[in-house]
């Protein structure tokens, strides 16, 4: 059976024996939008529970549009040139909007990274692009305090304009239960300790902090808090294909229009499943998000409800950028001196979670289920030993090892990683199943 991983930008093709009992668990066909300028130009008309985009920035001043940094595929070429004509066209002046990238703690985008981003010369030339600076204390204002005791500061320059807009793809995220919406403001634009606080263990270790949960996920429930702290906010929210392709678009109100975007994408990226498996092969879901280790951690956590324990986690990720930030380095390193306990036992009492920690936590989560076994080309020795995981010098190797160790030749194979989340559960039919 021939499967094509995603992985960088070219893909890992992959063709498993015959006598495999392959289940191979993929998005239900996603419908493709024929026109999505037109769909773009329709959302902007018929907004959720707001005023049409035009209307909206009818005699605004000002306007800054927040965007997804590099690691997330959002099709900005085809929204950002939209959006901003119809500002103009409602009278805005160009030097009154900015595109802000939305980093939360990632590093800055520049320079042909920053174009391929944006997707669009002509926004790029015509508006102020530029990036959110977490640990810039000064750049921020301070808004208040949850209910969760979480201190809010955001970056000024989004809470001074006018109108406040944000654009992004909504996936299953495995901390915040869905991307987008909410979450593009926070940890998009919030300063380092607001975003260390509300990613500590004392949150993230909570059940319903994970893939695909919001009723009663405390992390979304925190940012839902920020937003709502920070006064009206519209949002431009996006679903596409596991080819990249537009299959859902909206505009309006940030809450209202995230839940139909959600509401859409449930029924292609929750997979149910009605049994475990002890070989699974999965990936980072290709380029961006596979450029570091740190993001590859998404796929490990995205299939652990039908891993059976002890089983073996097969991941593959290009890793084209390395480990990640020095700070996530420094947190692999512990989890590689102690071990999996002792780190999270180590992290649990801290109101401010040290900066990129949350992802080793991650990996935790997964190593307690799991043997994790990684194929990548992109990591140096140095940082393959910073992976805590077992490193593996073939894919197809690796799982016909798995199952002959494990006695079982059934195996679970998820091409777009973290994109699909399977769950177990009675409900089958999602996922094709294909007997060798």
């Amino acid at each position: 059976m021939n499967v094509e991983m995603k992985y960088g930008k070219t893909g890992l093709k992959l063709d498993l024996p015959a006598d495999l009992d392959v289940t191979l668990i993929q998005k239900k066909a996603m419908p493709v939008l024929k026109d999505p300028e037109g769909a773009i130009q329709a959302a902007f008309a018929h907004p959720v529970n707001c005023r049409t985009l035009r209307d909206e920035a009818r005699n605004c001043r000002s306007c800054c549009i927040l965007i997804c940094d590099i690691t997330r595929p959002v099709p900005n070429g085809l929204l950002l040139a939209p959006l901003v004509k119809e500002l103009l066209q409602a009278g805005m002046a160009p030097s009154a909007i900015t595109i802000l990238v939305a980093t939360g703690l990632h590093r800055p985008n520049e320079g042909e990274e920053l174009r391929e981003l944006v997707g669009n010369d002509w926004v790029l030339n015509t508006v102020k692009v530029a990036n959110h600076f977490a640990r810039d204390e000064e750049a921020h204002e301070y808004l208040g305090t949850t209910s969760a005791g979480i201190e809010v500061r955001l970056d000024r320059r989004f809470l001074k304009a006018d109108l406040r807009i944000v654009v992004g793809l909504v996936e299953p995220h495995f901390m915040a239960g869905y991307s987008g919406g909410r979450k593009i403001v926070a940890p998009g634009v919030a300063y380092e300790k607001t975003i260390r606080t509300f990613h500590s263990a004392r949150v993230l270790e909570h059940e319903r902090a994970a893939n695909c949960v919001l009723d009663g996920n405390p992390l979304h429930n925190a940012q839902i808090e920020i937003v709502r702290l920070v006064g009206k906010c519209l949002a431009v929210n996006t679903v596409i294909d596991e080819d990249r392709r537009m299959s859902f678009v909206n505009f309006g109100e940030i809450e209202a229009s995230h839940e139909q975007a959600v509401s859409f994408v449930r029924p292609y990226a929750e997979i149910r499943i009605d049994q475990t498996f002890k070989t699974v092969l999965t990936s980072s879901a290709g380029y961006p998000l596979d450029k570091t280790y740190y993001q590859t951690v998404k796929g490990m956590v995205g299939p652990i409800d039908i891993l059976a324990p002890g089983g073996d986690l097969i991941i593959v990720s290009a890793c084209s950028e390395g480990i990640g930030s020095p700070e996530y380095a420094e947190a692999q390193k512990c989890l590689t001196k102690v071990g999996p306990e002792k780190f999270l036992h180590g992290i649990m009492d801290k109101r401010y979670a040290e900066i990129d920690e949350w992802q080793t936590e991650m990996q935790v989560k997964a190593m307690k289920k799991a043997n994790i076994l990684l194929y990548t080309d992109g990591l140096n020795q140095q940082q393959r030993a910073l992976t805590g995981v077992t490193m593996i010098e073939s894919p197809l190797a690796a799982v016909m090892e798995s199952v002959k160790a494990q006695g079982d030749r059934r195996i679970a194979v998820i091409p777009e990683g973290p994109y699909v989340i399977p769950l177990s559960g009675a409900v089958v039919g999602m996922a094709a199943h294909i007997s060798g």
